[in-house]
Order: structure tokens, then C-alpha cells, then sequence
């Protein structure tokens, strides 16, 4: 499954576009399997970066350094540049505003490592980058769109899916890495857990997918519209994060890991965000799930193409950091 992930994460996608146009009447409840499945998913992610290699990753200061800068400088300046061709539509511009400020924690590990990119880096950087984002995304939306927001956006939904998608799965990945380190039924747990990965990716795509694409009929304008803007920063951020990695001189595996993270962005941990927006800003939740479709198909295109752009140099950095 591994080998094949990229074709079947395409699949899954497929499907679930033709479970929602063909049965619109799964969504509803197929919306409720986000939050579950998207949990599921983000434990088996955390799990497969132990506790001692996050306080290792902590001292790898230039690709963290590197990480946060294309995150949280270069995309929100990429984005406020976009930001004033967007439709005036309030809910299509929080919609783009959640998804392109918010970096990814999950499929972004496979395509860059697909493309020679440091997976391991990657993954160590996921809690951070989760953090971050939860924290900076209220100020981001704040500075981009004003108070009139808080009018319209409650707290709660960020709270709660910050809890229940980032510490809760992050705590019980954490839990089980411990009892495998003990226990040899730990570790056949902690190893079955992880051959999920795959499935869960899989699963997470067809349910978002299938429970949205319903909504798609009376937002069509309004997903057109975006479209170009998704591609439009797949293309910028590419030559983006290569300026980062070249700053900060880092090497092929790290340099590619940072194109990549500035890239792709967190649409399916930001999704239960937008769904719990009030009515009057519903189109929000399929402008995310755009930005998906687009992506996915971007990414197939980056692995081929990122390292010509950034090609194999004499430097040899995809090695732990020194303890």
C-alpha cells in the first residue's frame, strides 16, 4: 500500500466524489466521520515520531528556523498579496484564509519523502508546526479580515479541535509509544497501528470528499473562482520555499522537506473549523475541500518536479540531529 499510496489516495478521492454526487444524502452523516477518522489518522501520524526524537528535533534549529519562517511569514505575505484579487464574499475569503494559512501535518510526510525529501525532519516538526498554527490562525484571521469576524466566529470549534484532534491523539500516541517500550504486546500494537496509515489516509480523503461534494451544486461559482488562486500559490511557494532552504542553507532532503511544507497546506484538520461556522458562511467548508482536490493533484506533480528544481547536492543532510 505504501508503494501505491499516491495512485490510492487519487482513488479514494474518486469515490468519494461519485458517493456524493450519486448518494447526496451520505453526506450529512459521512460529516460527522470527519472528526473520528481525522483523529485516527493524526494518533497513527504522532505516532510514528517519538517523544525523544521531538526533543532531538528541537536542537535542529535551521530546518525548524526554516519551517516556521515559510509558514508564518512568507505564506501569510504570499496570501496577503492574494488576498485583495479574492471574491468580496466573506465566507469564500475565510474559506481560503483557513486552508492557505495553516500548514499541513499529514499527507505532506508522504509526497515529500516520495520526491527525496527528509521525512523524518518532517515528521519530528509536526507537533510544533500544529501549535503554531493553532495559535496564530485567530491573529492571521484577525489581521486579514478585522473584528467583524469575531462577530460571526465563535472560539469553541477551535478549542475543541485543537483538543481533540491535536492533544488527545498526540497524548495517546505518546501513551502507547511508552507501554511498546516496555511491553512486547505494546509494540505489536504500536506496530499494527502504524500499517493504518495508509487506509486512514485513504478513509479521511473519501469521507471529506463524499460529504461535501454535495454541497457543490449551489457553490460552483464560488469554487471556480478559487481555483486559480490554489494553483497560483502551488506555483509561487515552490520557488518560495527554495529561496527559504537557500537562506538558511540547508541541504537536498531538508531544502525539498521546506518546499514541501510551504506548499501544502492543513485542509483536512481546518475542515471541522469551517463546518462549524455559522450558516451564513457554509460555503467556507467547500472552498477548503477544494483546495484539496487541487493539492492532491499538485502534489503528483511536485514529486516529479521539485527535484530538478532543487537537485542532489555534495551535502548529505538527512541525518539525525546531533544530540
Amino acid at each position: 500500500m505504501e508503494h501505491h499510496q499516491v495512485a490510492i489516495y487519487l482513488a479514494a478521492m474518486a469515490v468519494g466524489g461519485l458517493l456524493g454526487w450519486l448518494a447526496p444524502v451520505v453526506g450529512p452523516g459521512l460529516e460527522h466521520a470527519i472528526n473520528p477518522v481525522l483523529g485516527a489518522l493524526l494518533f497513527v501520524t504522532f505516532l510514528q515520531v517519538p517523544a525523544a526524537e521531538l526533543v532531538r528535533s528541537l536542537r535542529d534549529g535551521r530546518f525548524l528556523a526554516a519551517a516556521l519562517a515559510v509558514n508564518f511569514v512568507i505564506v501569510p505575505l504570499i496570501v496577503a498579496a492574494m488576498f485583495t484579487f479574492l471574491p468580496e464574499d466573506q465566507a469564500v475569503r475565510v474559506g481560503v484564509l483557513l486552508v492557505l494559512l495553516c500548514p499541513c501535518v499529514d499527507y505532506v510526510i508522504v509526497f515529500s519523502g516520495l520526491a527525496g525529501g527528509s521525512s523524518r525532519r518532517l515528521l519530528a516538526a509536526t507537533p510544533l508546526l500544529l501549535v503554531a498554527q493553532m495559535l496564530l490562525l485567530p491573529l492571521f484571521l484577525y489581521l486579514f479580515i478585522g473584528s467583524e469576524l469575531a462577530e460571526v466566529v465563535e472560539a469553541g470549534p477551535f478549542l475543541e479541535a485543537f483538543a481533540f484532534l491535536i492533544l488527545i491523539p498526540l497524548a495517546l500516541a505518546w501513551a502507547l509509544q511508552a507501554w511498546a517500550a516496555r511491553r512486547p504486546a505494546g509494540q505489536r500494537v504500536s506496530d499494527a497501528a502504524t500499517t493504518t496509515m495508509v487506509p486512514l489516509m485513504a478513509a479521511t480523503l473519501l469521507t471529506v470528499v463524499a460529504s461535501q461534494i454535495p454541497k457543490l451544486g449551489d457553490s460552483l461559482t464560488d469554487v471556480a473562482v478559487v481555483v486559480p488562486f490554489y494553483v497560483l500559490f502551488l506555483l509561487v511557494m515552490a520557488f518560495a520555499g527554495k529561496a527559504i532552504a537557500r537562506l538558511f542553507r540547508l541541504g537536498t532532503g531538508a531544502g525539498r522537506a521546506i518546499v514541501f511544507t510551504g506548499a501544502t497546506r492543513n485542509s483536512l484538520v481546518v475542515l471541522p473549523l469551517a463546518l462549524a461556522l455559522p450558516d451564513a458562511l457554509a460555503v467556507a467548508a467547500v472552498v477548503v475541500v477544494t483546495q484539496t482536490l487541487v493539492e492532491v493533484l499538485g502534489m503528483v506533480a511536485y514529486v516529479r518536479l521539485i527535484p530538478s528544481l532543487l537537485p542532489l547536492d555534495k551535502r548529505e543532510d538527512d541525518v539525525p540531529p546531533a544530540s
